[in-house]
């Protein structure tokens, strides 16, 4: 799965969870700038570690987490290994 891929479909995840158009979130959207609150990462880690079959999201990788565009690049190097 290419990056673009992963972008698109985590941009549609996005944009249900939080309750926007999918084309108004970007890879340098802030998930601050997109209203998330803790309970929406949380959220939004779930459904991407299913979504992905990525396995359990590390508490630590969990920080990292600032933009759309941290959470594809963890996405695609999970997918690439």
């Amino acid at each position: 799965m290419s990056v673009e891929e992963i972008f698109q479909t985590l941009r549609t995840m996005v944009g249900e969870q939080l309750g926007m158009e999918p084309e108004s979130v970007s890879m340098d959207s802030s998930f601050e700038d997109l209203g998330a609150d803790s309970v929406d990462m949380v959220e939004l880690v779930m459904a991407t570690e299913e979504e992905f079959e990525i396995g359990e999201t590390q508490e630590e990788d969990l920080g990292g987490f600032k933009t759309v565009g941290d959470v594809v690049n963890y996405i695609a190097g999970k997918l690439n290994k």
